[in-house]
């Protein structure tokens, strides 16, 4: 399908379903496929992220994904007035890619126009490139400080695992490029090898573990992974902001599109996007399953985590240190990319 069909087709379902609610202010695309013509093929290990804009101050739980005319679509709630300030959105390293490029559904107010105008004249620039930068080192130094070993092991490695993966966003972010969840550290490779940083990956890798993983080992933790997840989908009712993620209809995301990495000749660029799907997996297990039915499961969460170099909260907590140490060396990175960076506006 292209690229152009699924958006006219998420659209249609958003006018649809949601346009007529009174707290309905807008929806605009979001994530990966908003750089893509809309005659390029739209791939099937993606799906259309659409924000709903509603005028709740706290938005509902995400509805998540779900397939309509052979689309997977993913609805995300966004209150009104997180987008009230451009200067807030064009700090935000995950709200400002959207309005780089006009990638409104519909705007009944007129906001999102006048905002998307204003924030794509400025996203070059300098001072707003090292904001979001910053926004991006801040949020791995928050995640990593609030590991609690008190905490499930499935949400202490979660709270690792995240703000880990954020060292690619501030690469992505300082190159101008879209700070993808999935294929983060895939793409942050492409970025450090185009300015001549190929050594800062290995650290990257270093940092969650991967560096010295095999493929077969990889594809061996995606087949235990591919039973967990069948297990998570079966027994799940408890609603988390990420249920969607684990149902047959994500499966193509999850399961099919890390194997697609792994046979690629990325295995170590899948591992991130394997432990997390493992995690949310144990948290439905851990909320919905019996004991038993959990514990049978844990073994292979237990092995992927332990290929990472991780078989207690200690060690989480001495790679989190791994990773604040880390930091000043990223920054370093980061300033040399927003220096190189032919595309950054410098205003004097």
């Amino acid at each position: 399908m292209k690229v152009g069909t699924a958006r006219a087709i998420a659209a249609e379902w958003v006018m649809l379903h949601l346009s007529g609610e009174s707290w309905f202010h807008g929806a605009y695309f979001s994530g990966s496929t908003i750089i893509l013509n809309e005659n390029e093929d739209l791939s099937a290990v993606s799906d259309m992220d659409v924000v709903v804009v509603t005028a709740h101050d706290e938005p509902p739980l995400k509805l998540g994904k779900f397939l309509y005319e052979d689309v997977l679509i993913e609805i995300t709630y966004l209150s009104w007035s997180r987008l009230q300030s451009a200067a807030d959105v064009l700090t935000d390293y995950h709200l400002a890619g959207s309005f780089r490029v006009d990638t409104i559904i519909t705007d009944p107010t007129g906001h999102l126009k006048k905002l998307q105008e204003y924030v794509s004249g400025h996203f070059s620039d300098e001072m707003w490139v090292r904001r979001r930068c910053e926004n991006a080192r801040q949020r791995i130094e928050h995640g990593l400080k609030s590991i609690n070993p008190s905490d499930p092991w499935h949400d202490q490695v979660t709270s690792w695992l995240f703000p880990t993966g954020v060292t690619t966003h501030v690469i992505l972010v300082a190159a101008l490029k879209n700070p993808t969840v999935r294929l983060r550290y895939l793409k942050a490779q492409v970025v450090l090898k185009e300015y001549g940083q190929d050594e800062v990956y290995s650290e990257l890798l270093d940092l969650l573990g991967t560096a010295d993983l095999s493929a077969e080992r990889v594809e061996y933790h995606l087949q235990a992974l591919s039973q967990t997840f069948n297990a998570a989908a079966a027994v799940a009712k408890t609603p988390f902001f990420f249920s969607s993620d684990i149902t047959e209809s994500a499966r193509p995301i999850s399961i099919d599109g890390s194997r697609e990495l792994i046979r690629s000749g990325f295995h170590r660029e899948a591992v991130f996007w394997i432990v997390a799907t493992f995690a949310r997996c144990h948290k439905i297990l851990a909320a919905d399953a019996s004991e038993d039915f959990q514990q049978a499961h844990l073994p292979a969460f237990n092995a992927v985590v332990a290929d990472l170099g991780i078989s207690s909260s200690d060690d989480l907590i001495k790679r989190a240190e791994n990773g604040l140490h880390f930091l000043p060396r990223l920054w370093g990175t980061t300033e040399t990319i927003i220096f190189k960076n032919p595309n950054v506006i410098r205003k004097t």
